[in-house]
C-alpha cells in the first residue's frame, strides 16, 4: 500500500468556507474517492491555510486516473480550485505538492524485529 502525504496552500481569505465545503463532502464524491481507493484519507489544516492531506492507496496513479473518469470529481475540483493559491490551472487533485516520506515507523519495527536492520 502506497502512502501519500501532500500538501496545498489554501487562499487565507477562503479558510472558513473551505472548512465548512469539508464537513459535508458530497455523498457522491465520497462514494468515488473509496471506489478508487483513496483509503485512510485525511486533511489537516494549519490557521495560515497551509493543507496537509495524507491518504493509503495500492496505486496513486491509478487512484488519480479512477477519480478523472467520475463526473463527480470534475464538478468537485472545479468548485475547489477558486480555493487554492498557486495551481494556475491544475486540478488540486493532480497539483498538490507530493511529500517524501522518510519515517514509518510500523516499517522500520518490522525490519528490527526480523533481524535485517541496517
Amino acid at each position: 500500500m502506497q502512502r501519500v502525504c501532500f500538501q496545498l496552500q489554501v487562499k487565507p481569505e477562503r479558510i472558513d468556507e473551505y472548512r465548512a465545503r469539508h464537513a459535508a463532502v458530497w455523498p457522491d464524491m465520497l462514494e468515488a474517492l473509496e471506489a478508487t481507493g483513496w483509503n485512510n484519507y485525511s486533511i489537516f489544516l494549519r490557521a495560515d491555510g497551509l493543507l496537509i492531506g495524507y491518504f493509503e492507496t495500492p496505486s496513486l496513479a491509478a487512484a488519480q486516473a479512477g477519480m478523472a473518469a467520475t463526473d463527480v470529481n470534475g464538478r468537485w475540483q472545479a468548485e475547489m480550485a477558486e480555493f487554492f493559491a498557486d495551481l494556475g490551472d491544475t486540478a488540486p487533485d493532480t497539483g498538490f505538492l507530493q511529500l517524501e516520506e522518510i519515517f514509518h515507523l510500523e516499517d522500520q519495527l518490522a525490519t528490527t524485529r526480523t533481524g535485517h536492520s541496517s
